[in-house]
């Protein structure tokens, strides 16, 4: 029996997410999503065929997931709107917030839910996502392979089982695409530096860039061997990387992503104060 699925909020990441269900087959019928904008429910129900409304809780009623997809700053007054109908439902609760801990969600509806929490990232809304994903202890092996499918339809997806290490997630796949898109303008920047005309620049950065990592995803051999096949000695490729390795990169990478722990941990104390 197909599980009814309900999106609270219709924003660019739950589009993509339900989007990317029903690219993979998942019944459009069975999925519901809400907005407070009339327009917007027109605008999803016309072009995706779903189940929509304003009243978030009559989405609830019927549903077996219920995906949080609203801005963190917004999440408590949702959640304490949502709390006697998810209370009455039980449905398993799936978070796409960022920095609110499912103990946090879990009491502002009410508790003893099963509650999930998910890291996705901006490439998601291409299909092409990374998810890392943590259960409460509520949440059994038939919920966890339910969300694993459902966050399957937009990329990868990893389970952690310490959801401190959603931090690390955050650090990595979270903000990760940020940090490739300023290679890739740092990459663009040095091209035209070179003499390069500017489009030609943009366009041998972008496509080294995804060429680089369609390589790395489909090879046997992990990045660092595939770095040192295309290091000859004495060669090209291997002065540029003996001077990033001079200049610290791999430290700059480490600060990077403890700074971007840190505030995602900041952040999460903050989000979950009353």
């Amino acid at each position: 029996m197909t599980s009814q699925v309900t999106f609270i909020g219709a924003g660019n990441m739950a589009s993509a997410i339900f989007g990317g269900m029903i690219e993979g087959g998942y019944p459009a019928e069975a999925i519901t999503a809400t907005a407070r904008d009339t327009q917007t429910l027109d605008a999803l129900a016309s072009r995706y065929g779903i189940q929509t409304t304003s009243d978030n809780n009559a989405a609830v009623e019927h549903a077996d997931v219920v995906v949080l997809a609203v801005k963190p700053q917004v999440m408590r007054e949702v959640c304490h709107e949502l709390r006697d109908s998810v209370q009455r439902q039980r449905p398993l609760i799936v978070s796409v917030a960022a920095g609110l801990g499912a103990e946090t969600l879990d009491t502002w509806l009410g508790g003893d839910m099963a509650v999930i929490r998910c890291m996705p990232n901006t490439p998601s809304l291409v299909g092409q996502g990374a998810s890392g994903l943590y259960a409460n202890a509520r949440v059994s092996e038939e919920q966890k392979q339910l969300a694993t499918s459902l966050l399957e339809a937009v990329g990868l997806v990893e389970w952690v089982a310490d959801e401190t290490l959603l931090e690390a997630v955050t650090a990595v796949s979270g903000s990760g695409p940020a940090y490739f898109f300023l290679i890739m303008e740092a990459l663009e920047d040095a091209g035209k530096k070179l003499g390069l005309p500017a489009d030609s620049a943009r366009r041998l950065a972008l496509q080294t860039a995804y060429g680089a990592a369609s390589m790395a995803r489909e090879s046997e051999f992990e990045p660092a061997e595939l770095r040192r096949r295309v290091t000859s000695p004495n060669g090209t490729t291997e002065r540029a990387i003996n001077s990033f390795e001079d200049d610290g990169l791999r430290r700059l990478f480490e600060n990077a992503t403890q700074a971007c722990a840190t505030r995602a941990r900041e952040l999460a104390d903050e989000l979950s104060r009353d």
